[in-house]
């Protein structure tokens, strides 16, 4: 129990700045305390003494300004950070490394009792101030929810979801896209990193000009292809460049108007 504690104590000195010692840690963190009350809860709720653990539970949310069912399953070194205002279901569960901002919800679309109502946030999962989310899915390892974002719908291992409703970001195309913007002169996320529909609209812009660029250099290698053909007069082989525009500004204009 006290290693767990302990443990506890040093991922909160770990992520967060403002903590200067274990003993500030141990008396005025609330989200340690929600933790430590929590556990004890889930003990009653899982050994059928499920009217306790609800009644510690309440003594929590009273205390801390937490909300966690006694039913829910939380991993190790998971991080309520400031938290006021969290509320977690009951068939949800907290994998290890998680970090929690103030209120988030995690809660379920479904009447139906006995049912995964309520997410699973996988390991290292960081989830931002005021988002939401609903339903018994997946959010997968190292994902990240921003800051009030309602997210309905599985989020993949390490892609970030954003906006209302959330879209998802992968990584891997976002840093391509970085990447992109980077070679123009400017960053993209300079400017904004949230899910408004303009900036939407400029990401899909970039991959656009990026797509340009490489149809260009596909042109200019068609061109030295014909060149060469007809200086030594034999049979081209076709050149693997685009012969129509694939440009489709509708899908701006979609993006604009959600």
């Amino acid at each position: 129990m006290f290693d767990r504690l302990r443990s506890d104590i040093q991922c909160i000195l770990d992520r967060d700045p403002a903590a200067r010692t274990r003993w500030e840690v141990l008396t005025c963190y609330p989200g340690l305390h929600a933790l430590v009350l929590h556990r004890r809860a889930h003990w009653c709720w899982t050994h059928g003494l499920q009217w306790l653990g609800r009644y510690i539970s309440h003594i929590s949310r009273w205390l801390t300004g937490i909300e966690i069912h006694p039913g829910a399953k939380i991993g190790e070194r998971v991080f309520f950070d400031h938290a006021m205002g969290v509320v977690v279901g009951e068939t949800a569960e907290i994998g290890d490394g998680c970090t929690i901002y103030q209120g988030v919800t995690l809660g379920g679309t479904s009447l139906y009792k006995g049912a995964k109502r309520h997410p699973t946030l996988g390991r290292d999962v960081v989830v931002g101030a005021g988002a939401k989310v609903l339903g018994g899915f997946t959010v997968g390892d190292g994902a990240k929810i921003g800051s009030n974002a309602v997210v309905t719908k599985p989020v993949p291992p390490g892609a970030t979801a954003v906006g209302n409703p959330a879209r998802i970001i992968q990584a891997e195309s976002d840093a391509k896209r970085e990447e992109a913007a980077s070679r123009m002169g400017f960053s993209a996320y300079g400017v904004t990193q949230n899910d408004d529909p303009l900036s939407q609209a400029m990401r899909g812009l970039i991959d656009n000009a990026a797509g340009q660029e490489h149809q260009i250099s596909l042109l200019w290698q068609a061109i030295e292809k014909l060149s060469a053909c007809q200086e030594q007069a034999t049979d081209c082989v076709p050149c693997d460049a685009a012969l129509k525009e694939t440009f489709e500004a509708s899908k701006f204009n979609d993006l604009v108007g959600k």
